[in-house]
């Protein structure tokens, strides 16, 4: 999977087994190690998932039929009566409203709540109601945390494992994420990057305000297209785009990419147009879910994947927001420099830009401007090597030799010459923190002709 053009497996803790979880991480990582490879590991928190309890037998239900929801014990379900696992869905639901299952096949509409354990409800699209389904709440306010009591023990054992991104479900204000930040700050010695995953309406509202507490986002369009009418998703998803590439923080498209491709060796049209669109818009990674944890040809949907990445990556029609950084922030000088790099190195045709970095900071930033050259960042911090797999055209190096500039410049130009990024003649944009051994922050840019 790896060599067909995985950089970021995620472990979606909605079916995780603390057991299973370890295994995969060791061996992603002795492979990293065995190859030299810097595959990253992204543990995705399941966040607070509504469900119908079991059913007693095959139950369906048609328009105008009047259903019970209730929370007061867990007892199987029929065509009148049925358990939901949300305490205070009573309280937190008003007439009115809709409540969706499984995925938005069926579709009801709140009548009463008692306000205590029991919501009367009439079907308005019908179907079989199925045992265990995940239910959406689109117009109600939900007084669940982000941060279920699970997420909080998975988050944890994801931090002692050192997983290089956290990904939060549902996120619907900064808070979510401040909440998951604090506790990660408790756990880990380093910092854990976190992913914001957008698929509540309330979130998209916010989004201006999210990404400057996240360190990426997710456009997850499953539980989005369920929350909004699925015809509005696209354009919400060129919109977070163009919000996380104006931010300079990375932006994975995710759900249903190469569907087709979990039974069949072909995918449709539409799908390649889908994936192919999503790179153009500007996203750093495209996701796969089921197709490649539970369809029949996984390897295959990666490399079909990737050729179609390849195919479309270099086009000049993708654009990225262009504003210049204006703010005087204390990065303000590593940030400028970052931009000028990447214009520059585009200006005279460089073949790549190589940066030194401590953080992965200038890597954020290089790469958000999307240069045409190659980007190749050396670090001494191998947990920033694997972090930014994650981000476009990014190519990581270890190095941890402590030179004086000039000899460090030269170094770097010999590792990109040797790792035929560049041959003789060609351009390159070298990105440096001067004085060197204080491993601060980028303030120096420089050109250099390959010898």
């Amino acid at each position: 999977m790896i060599d067909a053009g995985v950089n970021v497996f995620r472990i979606n803790f909605s079916h995780a087994e603390y057991t299973d979880v370890k295994e995969r991480i060791s061996i992603i990582r002795s492979l990293n190690d065995e190859f030299g490879y810097n595959t990253s590991i992204l543990a995705d928190l399941q966040g607070p998932k509504l469900r119908v309890g079991v059913m007693k037998e095959d139950v369906v239900v048609a328009p105008g039929d009047i259903v019970t929801f209730q929370t007061a014990e867990d007892v199987p379900g029929t065509a009148d009566k049925v358990y939901m696992n949300y305490k205070e869905f009573p309280r937190d639901v008003n007439p009115g409203e809709r409540v969706l299952l499984d995925d938005g096949k069926l579709i009801f509409e709140v009548k009463e709540t008692n306000k205590e354990t029991e919501v009367k409800a009439v079907v308005i699209q019908g179907g079989p109601l199925k045992s265990k389904k995940g239910v959406n709440l689109p117009n109600t306010n939900v007084s669940l945390p982000a941060l279920t009591e699970k997420d909080v023990k998975d988050a944890i054992f994801a931090a002692q494992e050192k997983v290089d991104w956290i990904a939060l479900s549902f996120v619907r204000t900064p808070k979510d994420l401040q909440e998951l930040q604090d506790l990660l700050k408790e756990h880990t010695d380093h910092k854990i990057p976190i992913i914001a995953k957008i698929e509540k309406p309330e979130a998209v509202e916010n989004i201006d305000k999210i990404v400057a507490y996240c360190d990426g986002l997710m456009v997850a369009r499953g539980d989005l297209g369920v929350e909004v009418p699925a015809q509005e998703v696209p354009l919400i998803q060129k919109k977070l785009v163009h919000t996380a590439k104006a931010a300079r923080i990375p932006v994975i498209i995710a759900t249903q990419m190469m569907e087709t491709m979990i039974t069949s060796l072909t995918p449709t049209r539409a799908e390649v147009n889908d994936v192919a669109n999503s790179v153009m818009d500007g996203a750093d990674a495209v996701m796969l879910s089921g197709e490649t944890s539970v369809g029949n040809y996984p390897v295959q949907v990666i490399e079909k994947m990737t050729s179609i990445i390849e195919a479309v990556e270099d086009s000049p029609l993708i654009q990225v927001p262009q504003d210049v950084p204006q703010i005087r922030t204390k990065r303000y000088i590593t940030k400028s420099v970052c931009f000028h790099a990447a214009q520059m190195a585009n200006d005279i045709k460089a073949k790549a830009i190589s940066t030194l970095t401590n953080s992965g900071y200038t890597a954020f930033q290089i790469s958000a401007w999307r240069p045409k050259a190659h980007i190749l960042v050396y670090t001494s911090n191998k947990t920033v090597l694997t972090q930014l797999s994650l981000l476009w055209g990014v190519n990581a190096f270890y190095y941890d030799k402590m030179l004086s500039t000039d000899e460090t410049v030269d170094d770097v130009n010999a590792m990109a010459k040797n790792h035929k990024y560049v041959a003789k003649g060609d351009m390159l944009v070298n990105l440096v923190a001067m004085p060197v051994f204080e491993k601060g922050m980028v303030n120096t840019l420089r050109i250099s002709e390959i010898e």
